[in-house]
């Protein structure tokens, strides 16, 4: 069994034929996911995917590339669906520098969602890239757990998150020829504190590159990650499995 820690089937591309997607993940044995919000509309759809599907939950967050015009109400609007029994991490919330969304606006609404994690003694899901310092200090103030999710800085990086708490999560920049830092993620940070995901609709692992990514797909990523440890693709599934369900805090 596979459990999926990020799928995006409250996306546009996947939300209106989720039934079928699903369906492809449970024949590829991907019994288990997690559906994530970035923004107020997607979280809502997150939920409401998470109350129509056995074992699906969701997240809630509004993402750095989607904080610019995030107002008080939008953030209040977040941390009332945080209240739901099925949402098990405020997410994807992080720092995101790669794009011109001003820096301290991110700061701000990152912030913020993280004191709603706080109070409500939830997990974050963590989406950063190229501001993995400014992101480790701000959670390193905190005592707060979380997933770094489609990790893509260092290994060494991935070690000081593991310390304060976080698992690393690898998606399917992991299979692709050319990327050298997660294949070391994947060698170097161990097993225990490992997860696998999607991302979907992007980042369509290989041998799928170019099409439209689905939740079935970690499968592939479970597949790499055994083959660069040198372990069986049970051993990788079982453990990450486990592991997505001891940060989310849930029961087998």
């Amino acid at each position: 069994m596979y459990y999926n820690t990020h799928t995006h089937l409250n996306a546009k591309e996947l939300y209106p034929t989720r039934d079928t997607y699903i369906a492809h993940a449970h024949e590829a044995g991907v019994t288990r996911m997690t559906v994530v919000g970035y923004d107020v509309s997607s979280s809502r759809l997150a939920v409401m995917i998470a109350h129509e599907y056995e074992g699906i939950v969701a997240t809630v967050g509004i993402s750095p590339n989607d904080c610019e015009e995030t107002t008080d109400e939008d953030l209040a609007i977040i941390k009332e669906l945080a209240k739901d029994p099925k949402v098990v991490a405020i997410g994807e919330i992080g720092l995101d520098y790669h794009y011109d969304v001003p820096k301290d606006k991110q700061r701000d609404v990152f912030a913020k969602q993280m004191a709603f994690a706080q109070e409500y003694h939830l997990p974050i899901v963590i989406h950063c890239r190229d501001a993995y310092e400014e992101c480790f200090q701000m959670l390193e103030s905190s005592s707060l757990k979380g997933i770094m999710h489609c990790y893509s800085g260092s290994d060494q990086m991935a070690l000081r998150f593991i310390k304060l708490g976080f698992y690393i999560s690898l998606a399917g920049p992991v299979t692709f020829k050319n990327a050298k830092m997660p294949k070391l993620v994947a060698q170097n940070v161990p097993l225990d504190r490992l997860l696998i995901e999607t991302d979907d609709p992007y980042m369509a692992p290989v041998p799928l590159r170019g099409t439209t990514n689905e939740p079935a797909n970690c499968v592939y990523i479970a597949q790499k990650i055994a083959e660069l440890k040198g372990i069986s693709v049970e051993d990788v599934a079982s453990t990450t499995y486990h592991n997505a369900l001891d940060i989310f805090g849930l029961k087998e």
